[in-house]
């Protein structure tokens, strides 16, 4: 690799399943890098396992990056329409001795075939070594024998008997296997398809990939992919295989441990930026405590040399966390496109409000998010900001409605409201606590009835402040429509 070269690097997800957590940290870590170097990223969709593959599930996997925020410079490629090419290197191996052909029944492959059918972040894990096969050894005699006999062969990489597989990896450092512990592993299967660790080398060399990053499930495959390099002529790239996930319980993430689909996360309410400040710690620490860090200074931040050996812990608490603190401290901008998506979602967002007065949108959002944990928080308690289609929590009415002199103090308080010229703060606080001193009351139990009566809740943002974005009409109106119901019980 030249010293100048920029890096290449790609995601390369199986269309087996949606994109989840473990595959979004390695798309993640391989856009973070291509981004802080200059670099390029590239997607490829491994598809070439005909059994497995969803193709309706690329979609979905596109979506997913797509809302983290992940760009791709090239691609995606799919590997089913690159089948000639894994042929042709498998028949060059072939012809030059490196590979052979195995006459075994495909059921005798098992392991051998390779990583498995998924693509980068599938892996089942190290499989089980081998007897060498016994093909390697035939004849010329015996392989024509087996041909006239109609058996299409399998394409084997022979791999030397004696001496050391090395490679060096960015996370784990030097790395070795005997070669006596690697099988004769499948290259090209006798129906024509590739295996996983063909297709895989083939396709990183064609793409000029500088650096390999992806899951410590993949160290067992490295060295396989090593000998397939080396026998095509190519340097192998740097590899870098970043920790796993585990859940809480410290076994690999999985659905027991809650939702593992991207999809599910952004479905849930939260936000990209959370999203990616959260998996970006999962495994990679920026060399001091920081935690909280916008995507701009993870990106400048970031390198190889910060990723962990040791395996992360999903954290649920901790998501939530990074995305409460998202909606609290990024600038309210960042936040509108979010809640207005959020809004329509629900069928609450007014179009015509928001052209007439943008602002108001703006200090709606800023005063609600305080208090919010995830988007849908906008559209469930802090729905009376946006419809006036909301209920009364029956425990807020029982609570701050009990006094018989309520209605009668709502109705003076919404003429008073009605008739200011000014809606403001100072002016909707003086008009309450003029109308308590009148009545002899505190101004707590005025505050408490009103805000049950215009956002249905007990527990909301300051009233005066609420009682502002609201806007006077909405207030009034509120107000004398909770009267009867007040009345009532």
């Amino acid at each position: 690799m030249v010293a100048t070269e920029k890096p290449r690097v790609r995601f390369a997800p199986s269309p087996t399943g949606y994109l989840h957590v473990g595959g979004a940290r390695t798309a993640l870590f391989n856009w973070l890098f291509a981004r802080h170097e200059g670099g390029t990223l590239l997607l490829r969709i491994e598809d070439t396992d005909i059994e497995r593959n969803r193709p309706e599930l690329v979609d979905g996997i596109l979506q997913g990056l797509q809302w983290l925020g992940i760009e791709w410079d090239e691609g995606p490629f799919f590997q089913s329409q690159r089948l000639p090419l894994y042929q042709e290197a498998a028949h060059r191996l072939l012809a030059s001795g490196a590979g052979f052909a195995c006459y075994c029944k495909a059921t005798a492959y098992g392991g051998a075939e390779g990583e498995g059918p998924g693509g980068e972040g599938d892996d089942e894990g190290p499989k089980a070594r081998t007897a060498p096969c016994a093909c390697r050894d035939l004849s010329d005699a015996a392989r024509a024998a087996r041909e006239r006999e109609g058996i299409a062969p399998a394409i084997r990489f022979h791999v030397p008997s004696a001496g050391m597989t090395r490679f060096e990896d960015a996370v784990f450092g030097s790395r070795e296997l005997e070669n006596a512990e690697i099988e004769d592993f499948v290259l090209l299967r006798s129906n024509g398809l590739p295996t996983y660790q063909l297709s895989v080398v083939v396709d990183d060399i064609d793409m000029r990939i500088t650096h390999v990053i992806r899951g410590a499930d993949h160290l067992s495959n490295t060295p396989k992919q090593t000998l397939i390099y080396r026998a095509l002529g190519a340097r192998p790239p740097v590899f870098a295989h970043v920790p796993l996930i585990l859940g809480p319980d410290r076994t690999r993430l999985s659905k027991r441990h809650g939702a593992t689909s991207v999809s599910s996360y952004l479905e849930e309410g939260f936000l990209p930026e959370a999203f990616r400040n959260f998996l970006a710690l999962l495994g990679w620490s920026p060399g001091d405590d920081s935690e909280f860090l916008r995507t701009p200074e993870i990106i400048e931040r970031f390198s190889l040399a910060g990723v962990s050996r040791t395996n992360a812990i999903f954290d649920r608490a901790k998501l939530e966390w990074f995305n409460t603190q998202y909606l609290q401290k990024a600038p309210v901008e960042d936040l509108l496109p979010y809640v207005e998506a959020e809004l329509k979602r629900a069928r609450l967002w007014d179009e015509s409000r928001a052209r007439l007065d943008p602002a108001w949108f703006r200090k709606t959002v800023d005063l609600i998010r305080p208090r919010t944990r995830l988007l849908g928080d906008f559209t469930v308690w802090a729905r009376a900001f946006f419809t006036d289609d909301f209920g009364y929590e029956p425990e807020a009415c029982q609570k701050f409605w009990k006094d018989e002199r309520l209605p009668a103090m709502l109705e003076k308080l919404a003429d008073r409201l009605a008739e200011l010229t000014e809606w403001n703060h100072d002016a909707c606080d003086a008009a309450l606590r003029g109308l308590a001193t009148t009545e002899g009351v505190k101004a707590g139990l005025l505050i408490n009835a009103t805000r049950v009566a215009i956002v249905g809740r007990a527990v909301a943002p300051p009233l005066f402040d609420t009682m502002v974005v609201l806007g006077q009409d909405r207030v009034v109106t509120r107000l004398r429509q909770a009267i009867p119901l007040m009345a009532s019980r």
